[in-house]
Protein backbone atom coordinates (compact mmCIF):
# COMPACT_ATOMS: atom_id res chain seq x y z
CA UNK A 1 0.00 0.00 0.00
CA UNK A 2 2.36 2.59 1.09
CA UNK A 3 4.35 1.82 -2.84
CA UNK A 4 1.00 2.81 -4.13
CA UNK A 5 0.60 5.92 -1.77
CA UNK A 6 4.03 7.23 -2.31
CA UNK A 7 3.40 6.94 -6.62
CA UNK A 8 0.01 8.67 -6.36
CA UNK A 9 2.16 11.36 -4.51
CA UNK A 10 5.08 11.28 -6.90
CA UNK A 11 2.58 11.85 -9.76
CA UNK A 12 0.61 14.85 -8.03
CA UNK A 13 3.85 16.54 -7.32
CA UNK A 14 5.54 16.27 -10.81
CA UNK A 15 3.67 18.89 -12.39
CA UNK A 16 4.71 21.25 -10.05
CA UNK A 17 8.33 20.14 -10.70
CA UNK A 18 7.97 20.89 -14.25
CA UNK A 19 6.41 24.72 -13.21
CA UNK A 20 9.14 25.38 -11.01
CA UNK A 21 12.00 24.30 -13.98
CA UNK A 22 9.89 26.38 -16.52
CA UNK A 23 9.98 29.06 -14.25
CA UNK A 24 13.21 28.85 -12.89
CA UNK A 25 14.30 29.63 -16.66
CA UNK A 26 11.93 32.65 -17.03
CA UNK A 27 13.63 34.39 -14.01
CA UNK A 28 17.14 33.17 -15.24
CA UNK A 29 16.61 33.80 -18.86
CA UNK A 30 17.70 36.85 -19.91
CA UNK A 31 15.69 37.37 -22.65
CA UNK A 32 12.84 36.96 -20.36
CA UNK A 33 11.24 40.47 -19.24
CA UNK A 34 10.94 38.42 -15.76
CA UNK A 35 15.00 38.68 -15.32
CA UNK A 36 14.60 42.40 -14.78
CA UNK A 37 12.82 41.88 -11.45
CA UNK A 38 15.43 42.92 -8.32
CA UNK A 39 14.45 39.55 -6.96
CA UNK A 40 15.34 37.56 -10.38
CA UNK A 41 18.32 35.55 -9.53
CA UNK A 42 16.81 34.62 -6.14
CA UNK A 43 13.58 33.62 -7.19
CA UNK A 44 15.06 31.29 -10.08
CA UNK A 45 17.86 29.93 -7.72
CA UNK A 46 14.98 29.08 -5.36
CA UNK A 47 12.80 27.71 -8.03
CA UNK A 48 15.45 25.56 -9.44
CA UNK A 49 15.87 24.06 -6.01
CA UNK A 50 12.68 23.13 -5.97
CA UNK A 51 12.45 21.29 -9.14
CA UNK A 52 16.26 19.52 -8.10
CA UNK A 53 14.13 18.37 -4.72
CA UNK A 54 11.10 17.45 -5.95
CA UNK A 55 12.03 15.83 -9.64
CA UNK A 56 12.21 12.42 -10.68
CA UNK A 57 15.07 10.78 -11.10
CA UNK A 58 15.96 8.22 -13.76
CA UNK A 59 18.86 5.53 -14.57
CA UNK A 60 21.60 8.00 -15.68
CA UNK A 61 24.27 6.98 -18.58
CA UNK A 62 27.22 5.99 -17.54
CA UNK A 63 28.48 8.45 -20.91
CA UNK A 64 32.02 7.37 -21.31
CA UNK A 65 32.93 8.49 -25.41
CA UNK A 66 36.70 8.26 -25.31
CA UNK A 67 39.63 7.21 -23.06
CA UNK A 68 42.93 7.78 -23.32
CA UNK A 69 45.10 4.67 -23.45
CA UNK A 70 49.31 5.55 -23.75
CA UNK A 71 49.31 8.69 -25.29
CA UNK A 72 46.48 8.40 -28.07
CA UNK A 73 42.54 8.68 -27.38
CA UNK A 74 40.56 6.09 -27.88
CA UNK A 75 36.70 5.81 -28.94
CA UNK A 76 34.53 4.24 -26.41
CA UNK A 77 31.36 1.98 -27.44
CA UNK A 78 29.23 0.45 -24.44
CA UNK A 79 27.57 -2.68 -25.44
CA UNK A 80 24.90 -5.22 -24.16
CA UNK A 81 27.44 -8.38 -24.25
CA UNK A 82 24.76 -10.67 -22.07
CA UNK A 83 21.38 -10.41 -21.54
CA UNK A 84 19.88 -11.53 -18.43
CA UNK A 85 16.34 -11.15 -16.96
CA UNK A 86 18.25 -9.56 -14.12
CA UNK A 87 21.10 -8.03 -15.25
CA UNK A 88 22.80 -7.13 -18.34
CA UNK A 89 26.52 -7.92 -19.13
CA UNK A 90 28.55 -4.82 -20.07
CA UNK A 91 31.41 -4.61 -22.21
CA UNK A 92 32.87 -0.92 -23.00
CA UNK A 93 34.94 -2.21 -26.31
CA UNK A 94 37.76 0.49 -27.36
CA UNK A 95 38.49 1.16 -31.59
CA UNK A 96 41.65 2.97 -31.98
CA UNK A 97 43.55 3.53 -35.48
CA UNK A 98 46.90 4.02 -34.23
CA UNK A 99 48.98 0.51 -34.67
CA UNK A 100 50.82 0.52 -32.05
CA UNK A 101 47.79 1.84 -29.84
CA UNK A 102 45.81 -0.70 -31.20
CA UNK A 103 48.52 -3.65 -30.58
CA UNK A 104 48.89 -2.64 -26.49
CA UNK A 105 45.21 -2.85 -26.07
CA UNK A 106 45.19 -6.56 -27.39
CA UNK A 107 47.81 -7.56 -24.84
CA UNK A 108 45.96 -6.20 -22.03
CA UNK A 109 43.77 -7.97 -19.45
CA UNK A 110 40.28 -8.89 -19.33
CA UNK A 111 38.29 -7.67 -15.84
CA UNK A 112 34.58 -8.24 -15.16
CA UNK A 113 33.86 -5.50 -12.38
CA UNK A 114 30.82 -6.86 -10.30
CA UNK A 115 28.87 -3.66 -9.12
CA UNK A 116 26.88 -3.24 -6.37
CA UNK A 117 23.23 -4.40 -6.09
CA UNK A 118 22.31 -2.13 -3.20
CA UNK A 119 20.22 0.61 -4.37
CA UNK A 120 22.34 2.52 -6.56
CA UNK A 121 22.91 1.65 -10.65
CA UNK A 122 26.20 0.26 -11.60
CA UNK A 123 26.78 3.97 -13.03
CA UNK A 124 27.94 4.41 -9.66
CA UNK A 125 31.20 3.31 -10.94
CA UNK A 126 31.80 5.52 -13.90
CA UNK A 127 35.04 7.04 -12.36
CA UNK A 128 35.81 3.10 -11.52
CA UNK A 129 35.14 1.84 -15.46
CA UNK A 130 36.61 4.88 -17.09
CA UNK A 131 40.17 4.34 -14.94
CA UNK A 132 40.55 1.12 -15.78
CA UNK A 133 39.73 1.14 -19.40
CA UNK A 134 43.10 3.06 -19.87
CA UNK A 135 45.15 -0.20 -18.61
CA UNK A 136 42.10 -3.14 -18.97
CA UNK A 137 39.75 -4.57 -21.15
CA UNK A 138 36.79 -3.86 -18.77
CA UNK A 139 33.26 -5.69 -18.20
CA UNK A 140 30.59 -4.99 -15.77
CA UNK A 141 27.50 -6.35 -14.26
CA UNK A 142 24.59 -3.94 -14.93
CA UNK A 143 21.51 -5.01 -12.63
CA UNK A 144 18.17 -4.23 -13.61
CA UNK A 145 15.60 -2.21 -11.77
CA UNK A 146 13.17 -5.06 -10.44
CA UNK A 147 10.05 -2.90 -11.01
CA UNK A 148 10.52 -3.15 -14.63
CA UNK A 149 10.91 -7.07 -14.74
CA UNK A 150 7.74 -9.03 -15.41
CA UNK A 151 6.68 -11.62 -12.72
CA UNK A 152 7.07 -14.15 -15.77
CA UNK A 153 10.83 -13.85 -15.61
CA UNK A 154 10.83 -15.67 -11.88
CA UNK A 155 12.47 -14.34 -8.92
CA UNK A 156 15.46 -13.17 -8.00
CA UNK A 157 17.95 -14.66 -5.07
CA UNK A 158 21.48 -14.32 -3.54
CA UNK A 159 22.06 -17.41 -4.83
CA UNK A 160 20.50 -16.50 -8.63
CA UNK A 161 23.52 -13.14 -7.98
CA UNK A 162 25.98 -16.26 -7.19
CA UNK A 163 25.04 -18.34 -10.65
CA UNK A 164 25.30 -15.04 -12.89
CA UNK A 165 28.48 -14.05 -11.32
CA UNK A 166 30.00 -17.62 -12.56
CA UNK A 167 28.44 -17.89 -15.41
CA UNK A 168 29.85 -14.16 -16.76
CA UNK A 169 33.26 -15.38 -15.39
CA UNK A 170 32.70 -18.60 -17.80
CA UNK A 171 32.16 -16.08 -20.49
CA UNK A 172 34.96 -14.30 -20.17
CA UNK A 173 36.93 -17.27 -20.03
CA UNK A 174 35.88 -18.55 -22.94
CA UNK A 175 36.75 -15.06 -24.66
CA UNK A 176 40.10 -14.50 -23.52
CA UNK A 177 41.31 -17.71 -21.71
CA UNK A 178 40.97 -16.12 -17.92
CA UNK A 179 40.32 -13.07 -16.61
CA UNK A 180 40.44 -11.11 -13.13
CA UNK A 181 37.18 -9.96 -10.76
CA UNK A 182 36.52 -6.95 -8.81
CA UNK A 183 33.98 -6.35 -6.60
CA UNK A 184 33.18 -2.88 -4.74
CA UNK A 185 31.33 -3.15 -1.52
CA UNK A 186 27.79 -5.25 -1.40
CA UNK A 187 29.46 -8.06 -4.05
CA UNK A 188 32.24 -8.94 -2.53
CA UNK A 189 30.64 -11.70 -0.37
CA UNK A 190 28.76 -13.22 -3.55
CA UNK A 191 31.75 -13.00 -5.90
CA UNK A 192 33.41 -14.67 -3.01
CA UNK A 193 31.23 -17.84 -2.97
CA UNK A 194 31.32 -17.73 -6.92
CA UNK A 195 35.04 -18.50 -6.87
CA UNK A 196 34.84 -20.77 -4.09
CA UNK A 197 32.67 -22.76 -5.74
CA UNK A 198 33.82 -22.89 -9.10
CA UNK A 199 37.35 -23.88 -7.29
CA UNK A 200 35.92 -26.79 -5.29
CA UNK A 201 34.23 -28.28 -8.58
CA UNK A 202 37.77 -27.80 -10.28
CA UNK A 203 36.93 -25.29 -12.77
CA UNK A 204 39.53 -22.72 -13.71
CA UNK A 205 39.14 -19.48 -11.39
CA UNK A 206 40.17 -16.23 -12.35
CA UNK A 207 43.60 -14.93 -11.83
CA UNK A 208 42.76 -12.19 -9.04
CA UNK A 209 40.08 -10.84 -7.22
CA UNK A 210 40.14 -7.66 -5.88
CA UNK A 211 37.86 -7.29 -3.07
CA UNK A 212 37.15 -3.66 -2.24
CA UNK A 213 35.05 -2.19 1.17
CA UNK A 214 32.69 -5.08 1.35
CA UNK A 215 31.25 -6.93 4.21
CA UNK A 216 32.69 -10.21 4.32
CA UNK A 217 33.11 -10.07 8.14
CA UNK A 218 30.37 -7.48 9.11
CA UNK A 219 30.64 -8.13 12.60
CA UNK A 220 33.97 -5.98 12.74
CA UNK A 221 34.04 -3.04 13.46
CA UNK A 222 30.27 -2.51 12.62
CA UNK A 223 28.65 0.50 11.36
CA UNK A 224 25.30 2.55 11.31
CA UNK A 225 24.53 0.23 8.26
CA UNK A 226 25.43 -2.99 9.85
CA UNK A 227 23.92 -2.23 13.06
CA UNK A 228 20.34 -2.09 11.26
CA UNK A 229 20.68 -5.19 10.09
CA UNK A 230 22.08 -7.05 12.77
CA UNK A 231 19.76 -5.47 15.25
CA UNK A 232 16.06 -6.15 13.60
CA UNK A 233 14.92 -9.30 13.47
CA UNK A 234 14.50 -11.01 9.47
CA UNK A 235 10.71 -11.17 9.95
CA UNK A 236 10.79 -7.20 10.58
CA UNK A 237 12.27 -6.79 7.24
CA UNK A 238 10.18 -8.85 5.74
CA UNK A 239 7.03 -7.37 7.01
CA UNK A 240 8.09 -3.04 6.99
CA UNK A 241 10.03 -2.78 4.21
CA UNK A 242 8.95 -5.17 1.18
CA UNK A 243 5.66 -3.61 -1.05
CA UNK A 244 4.67 -4.86 -4.06
CA UNK A 245 5.37 -2.97 -7.25
CA UNK A 246 2.46 -1.06 -8.43
CA UNK A 247 0.02 -1.82 -11.51
CA UNK A 248 1.72 1.63 -13.60
CA UNK A 249 5.25 -0.81 -13.99
CA UNK A 250 6.28 -4.03 -15.91
CA UNK A 251 7.08 -5.87 -12.71
CA UNK A 252 3.48 -5.04 -11.16
CA UNK A 253 3.26 -7.41 -8.43
CA UNK A 254 6.62 -8.43 -7.17
CA UNK A 255 7.65 -7.95 -4.30
CA UNK A 256 10.67 -5.59 -3.62
CA UNK A 257 12.60 -3.24 -1.25
CA UNK A 258 11.63 -0.20 -3.09
CA UNK A 259 14.36 2.52 -4.55
CA UNK A 260 12.55 5.35 -2.33
CA UNK A 261 13.04 3.69 0.80
CA UNK A 262 16.42 3.15 0.30
CA UNK A 263 16.97 6.46 -0.65
CA UNK A 264 15.19 7.72 2.49
CA UNK A 265 17.76 5.59 4.64
CA UNK A 266 20.52 6.86 2.71
CA UNK A 267 19.68 10.42 2.55
CA UNK A 268 18.88 9.56 6.52
CA UNK A 269 22.35 8.34 7.96
CA UNK A 270 23.29 12.17 7.15
CA UNK A 271 20.80 14.77 6.65
CA UNK A 272 23.08 17.91 7.87
CA UNK A 273 25.59 16.79 5.14
CA UNK A 274 22.17 16.43 2.49
CA UNK A 275 20.70 19.60 3.77
CA UNK A 276 24.06 21.70 3.99
CA UNK A 277 25.26 20.62 0.39
CA UNK A 278 21.50 21.58 -1.00
CA UNK A 279 22.23 25.10 0.15
CA UNK A 280 25.83 25.79 -0.83
CA UNK A 281 23.99 24.67 -4.25
CA UNK A 282 21.40 27.94 -3.73
CA UNK A 283 24.06 30.10 -2.91
CA UNK A 284 26.21 28.88 -6.04
CA UNK A 285 23.17 29.43 -8.04
CA UNK A 286 23.05 33.14 -6.74
CA UNK A 287 26.62 33.71 -7.36
CA UNK A 288 26.34 32.03 -11.10
CA UNK A 289 29.24 29.63 -9.84
CA UNK A 290 28.29 27.04 -12.97
CA UNK A 291 31.69 24.72 -11.95
CA UNK A 292 30.00 24.06 -8.60
CA UNK A 293 26.85 23.89 -9.38
CA UNK A 294 27.70 21.33 -12.13
CA UNK A 295 29.64 19.06 -9.81
CA UNK A 296 26.13 19.47 -7.16
CA UNK A 297 23.86 18.16 -10.36
CA UNK A 298 26.19 15.91 -11.44
CA UNK A 299 26.69 13.77 -7.77
CA UNK A 300 22.85 13.92 -6.94
CA UNK A 301 21.83 13.21 -10.40
CA UNK A 302 23.33 9.71 -9.66
CA UNK A 303 22.88 10.19 -5.87
CA UNK A 304 19.37 9.90 -6.07
CA UNK A 305 18.78 7.55 -9.16
CA UNK A 306 17.93 4.40 -7.24
CA UNK A 307 16.57 0.90 -8.65
CA UNK A 308 13.80 -1.77 -6.54
CA UNK A 309 15.30 -4.93 -5.25
CA UNK A 310 13.63 -8.19 -5.47
CA UNK A 311 12.40 -9.13 -2.27
CA UNK A 312 14.33 -12.61 -2.29
CA UNK A 313 17.62 -11.34 -2.91
CA UNK A 314 17.43 -8.60 -0.53
CA UNK A 315 16.16 -10.68 2.41
CA UNK A 316 18.87 -13.19 1.40
CA UNK A 317 21.40 -10.80 1.66
CA UNK A 318 20.37 -9.56 5.13
CA UNK A 319 20.34 -13.29 6.84
CA UNK A 320 23.40 -14.57 5.18
CA UNK A 321 25.59 -11.42 5.45
CA UNK A 322 24.03 -9.30 8.48
CA UNK A 323 22.26 -12.18 11.40
CA UNK A 324 23.74 -16.04 10.54
CA UNK A 325 27.15 -14.93 9.06
CA UNK A 326 27.02 -18.07 6.77
CA UNK A 327 29.93 -17.32 5.13
CA UNK A 328 32.44 -16.47 7.86
CA UNK A 329 31.00 -19.84 9.57
CA UNK A 330 31.38 -21.90 6.92
CA UNK A 331 27.60 -22.73 7.01
CA UNK A 332 26.25 -20.96 3.63
CA UNK A 333 24.69 -23.59 0.98
CA UNK A 334 24.73 -22.27 -2.28
CA UNK A 335 21.73 -23.71 -4.89
CA UNK A 336 22.85 -24.31 -8.23
CA UNK A 337 20.65 -23.67 -11.43
CA UNK A 338 20.54 -27.28 -11.39
CA UNK A 339 19.17 -27.24 -8.05
CA UNK A 340 21.43 -29.03 -6.24
CA UNK A 341 23.20 -27.08 -3.02
CA UNK A 342 26.70 -26.82 -3.05
CA UNK A 343 28.72 -25.68 0.45
CA UNK A 344 30.98 -22.42 -0.32
CA UNK A 345 34.05 -23.37 0.58
CA UNK A 346 36.48 -20.09 0.14
CA UNK A 347 40.13 -22.03 1.79
CA UNK A 348 39.19 -24.55 -1.70
CA UNK A 349 40.70 -21.24 -3.71
CA UNK A 350 44.19 -22.23 -4.79
CA UNK A 351 45.26 -20.37 -8.21
CA UNK A 352 43.61 -16.98 -7.39
CA UNK A 353 45.34 -14.13 -6.10
CA UNK A 354 44.21 -12.19 -3.54
CA UNK A 355 44.04 -7.79 -3.08
CA UNK A 356 41.84 -6.58 -0.38
CA UNK A 357 41.07 -2.68 0.01
CA UNK A 358 39.66 -0.47 2.62
CA UNK A 359 39.07 3.20 3.56
CA UNK A 360 40.77 4.29 6.85
CA UNK A 361 37.70 6.76 7.02
CA UNK A 362 34.67 4.33 5.63
CA UNK A 363 31.50 4.41 7.38
CA UNK A 364 29.60 1.70 4.99
CA UNK A 365 32.08 -1.03 5.57
CA UNK A 366 33.67 -0.83 8.57
CA UNK A 367 37.91 -1.54 9.02
CA UNK A 368 38.64 -5.02 9.27
CA UNK A 369 35.42 -6.08 7.14
CA UNK A 370 36.99 -6.47 3.50
CA UNK A 371 40.52 -7.61 5.08
CA UNK A 372 38.97 -10.95 6.82
CA UNK A 373 38.69 -12.44 3.33
CA UNK A 374 42.65 -13.56 4.00
CA UNK A 375 42.06 -14.97 6.84
CA UNK A 376 39.22 -17.46 4.72
CA UNK A 377 41.05 -18.11 1.64
CA UNK A 378 43.84 -20.32 3.66
CA UNK A 379 44.36 -22.14 0.48
CA UNK A 380 45.72 -18.65 -1.53
CA UNK A 381 50.15 -18.37 -0.86
CA UNK A 382 50.47 -16.00 1.08
CA UNK A 383 52.73 -14.74 -1.31
CA UNK A 384 49.58 -14.28 -3.66
CA UNK A 385 47.58 -11.76 -1.35
CA UNK A 386 48.26 -8.36 -0.29
CA UNK A 387 45.92 -6.02 1.57
CA UNK A 388 45.87 -1.98 1.26
CA UNK A 389 44.09 0.44 3.22
CA UNK A 390 43.78 4.03 1.14
CA UNK A 391 44.25 6.70 3.82
CA UNK A 392 42.53 9.31 4.26
CA UNK A 393 39.10 7.85 1.81
CA UNK A 394 36.13 7.05 2.78
CA UNK A 395 33.75 4.32 1.60
CA UNK A 396 33.17 6.18 -2.28
CA UNK A 397 36.55 7.20 -1.86
CA UNK A 398 38.10 3.76 -3.01
CA UNK A 399 36.10 3.37 -6.09
CA UNK A 400 35.99 6.99 -7.33
CA UNK A 401 37.60 10.40 -6.86
CA UNK A 402 41.01 11.71 -6.54
CA UNK A 403 42.05 8.90 -4.18
CA UNK A 404 40.86 6.03 -6.24
CA UNK A 405 43.07 7.42 -9.36
CA UNK A 406 46.17 8.55 -7.65
CA UNK A 407 46.31 5.72 -4.58
CA UNK A 408 43.65 2.96 -5.29
CA UNK A 409 43.97 2.24 -8.54
CA UNK A 410 48.08 2.08 -8.69
CA UNK A 411 47.86 -0.83 -6.27
CA UNK A 412 44.52 -2.32 -8.70
CA UNK A 413 46.93 -2.24 -11.49
CA UNK A 414 50.11 -3.57 -10.38
CA UNK A 415 48.70 -6.25 -8.55
CA UNK A 416 46.54 -7.59 -11.68
CA UNK A 417 49.97 -6.62 -14.20
CA UNK A 418 51.95 -8.70 -11.68
CA UNK A 419 49.74 -11.82 -11.55
CA UNK A 420 48.72 -12.07 -15.19
CA UNK A 421 50.96 -14.58 -16.92
CA UNK A 422 50.73 -12.66 -20.18
CA UNK A 423 52.25 -9.62 -18.30
CA UNK A 424 54.79 -11.08 -16.46
CA UNK A 425 56.99 -10.16 -18.85
CA UNK A 426 57.20 -6.34 -19.88
CA UNK A 427 53.73 -5.98 -21.30
CA UNK A 428 51.81 -2.90 -22.98
CA UNK A 429 49.59 -1.51 -19.70
CA UNK A 430 48.64 2.42 -20.14
CA UNK A 431 49.19 3.92 -16.99
CA UNK A 432 47.63 7.01 -15.43
CA UNK A 433 50.10 9.61 -15.17
CA UNK A 434 49.38 9.70 -11.46
CA UNK A 435 50.82 6.15 -11.20
CA UNK A 436 54.28 7.06 -12.59
CA UNK A 437 54.67 10.16 -10.18
CA UNK A 438 54.42 7.45 -7.57
CA UNK A 439 56.89 5.35 -9.42
CA UNK A 440 59.80 6.64 -7.33
CA UNK A 441 58.04 6.10 -4.03
CA UNK A 442 56.63 3.03 -4.78
CA UNK A 443 59.65 1.17 -5.43
CA UNK A 444 60.55 1.45 -1.71
CA UNK A 445 57.13 -0.36 -0.07
CA UNK A 446 56.69 -3.60 -0.59
CA UNK A 447 53.95 -5.36 0.50
CA UNK A 448 54.83 -8.45 2.62
CA UNK A 449 51.89 -11.12 3.34
CA UNK A 450 52.14 -12.74 7.14
CA UNK A 451 51.50 -15.89 8.16
CA UNK A 452 48.38 -16.49 9.45
CA UNK A 453 47.14 -19.44 11.78
CA UNK A 454 43.88 -21.75 10.27
CA UNK A 455 40.95 -20.26 10.88
CA UNK A 456 38.27 -22.69 13.00
CA UNK A 457 34.80 -22.53 13.15
CA UNK A 458 34.84 -18.62 13.30
CA UNK A 459 37.16 -16.92 11.14
CA UNK A 460 40.45 -15.76 12.86
CA UNK A 461 41.91 -12.04 12.45
CA UNK A 462 42.81 -11.19 8.64
CA UNK A 463 45.80 -10.65 8.27
CA UNK A 464 47.50 -7.62 7.59
CA UNK A 465 50.54 -6.21 5.80
CA UNK A 466 53.71 -5.55 7.09
CA UNK A 467 55.85 -2.55 5.90
CA UNK A 468 59.23 -3.44 4.61
CA UNK A 469 61.37 -0.30 5.83
CA UNK A 470 63.69 -0.96 8.91
CA UNK A 471 61.46 1.29 10.80
CA UNK A 472 58.43 -1.16 10.64
CA UNK A 473 60.41 -3.94 10.98
CA UNK A 474 61.88 -2.68 14.75
CA UNK A 475 58.48 -1.40 15.66
CA UNK A 476 56.35 -4.62 15.18
CA UNK A 477 58.12 -6.69 17.67
CA UNK A 478 58.37 -4.16 20.29
CA UNK A 479 54.64 -3.44 20.19
CA UNK A 480 54.15 -7.18 19.89
CA UNK A 481 52.17 -7.21 16.96
CA UNK A 482 52.26 -9.71 14.30
CA UNK A 483 52.03 -7.84 11.20
CA UNK A 484 51.98 -3.67 10.72
CA UNK A 485 49.45 -2.16 8.17
CA UNK A 486 50.68 -1.28 5.06
CA UNK A 487 50.96 2.33 4.07
CA UNK A 488 48.87 4.22 1.37
CA UNK A 489 51.85 4.30 -1.48
CA UNK A 490 50.98 3.02 -4.88
CA UNK A 491 52.59 0.47 -5.77
CA UNK A 492 55.13 0.37 -9.19
CA UNK A 493 53.43 0.18 -12.88
CA UNK A 494 54.88 -2.39 -15.12
CA UNK A 495 56.94 -1.17 -18.14
CA UNK A 496 55.49 -0.33 -21.50
CA UNK A 497 56.29 -2.71 -24.28
CA UNK A 498 58.36 -1.73 -27.07
CA UNK A 499 55.81 -0.70 -30.16
CA UNK A 500 55.48 -3.66 -32.18
CA UNK A 501 54.30 -3.99 -35.87
CA UNK A 502 53.11 -0.67 -37.09
CA UNK A 503 51.45 -1.94 -40.33
CA UNK A 504 47.85 -3.43 -38.28
CA UNK A 505 44.61 -2.93 -39.88
CA UNK A 506 42.48 -0.68 -38.14
CA UNK A 507 40.45 -3.09 -35.56
CA UNK A 508 38.18 -2.74 -32.50
CA UNK A 509 39.35 -3.83 -29.02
Amino acid sequence: MLYQIYETQRAFIEPFAGFAQAASKAYSSPGSAWSSSPLSQRMAAGLDLVYRLSKDYEKPEFGINAVSVGDSEVAIQQRVEIARPFCDLIRFKRFSDDPATLEAMKSQPAVLIVAPLSGHYATLLRDTVKTMLQGHKVYITDWKNARLVPLSDGNFSLDDYVNYVQDFVRHLQGKYGNCHLMSVCQPTVPVLAAVSLMASRGEPTPWTMTMMGGPIDARKSPTAVNNLAMNKSYDWFENNVIYRVPDSFPGAGRRVYPGFLQHSGFVAMNPDRHATSHFDYFKDLMKGDDASTEAHRKFYDEYNAVLDMDAPYYLDTIRVVFQDFNLVNGTWDVKSPSGVSERVRPQDIRATALLSVEGELDDISGSGQTEAVHALCTGVNPRNQRHFEAKGAGHYGIFSGRRWRDMVYPQVHSFIAAHTPALKAPAAVAVPKAVAVAKSAAKRVAAVPVKRATPKAAPVKAPVMAKTTRAAKAAAPAAGRKAVRAVAVPAAPVAPVAKKKAAAKRAPR
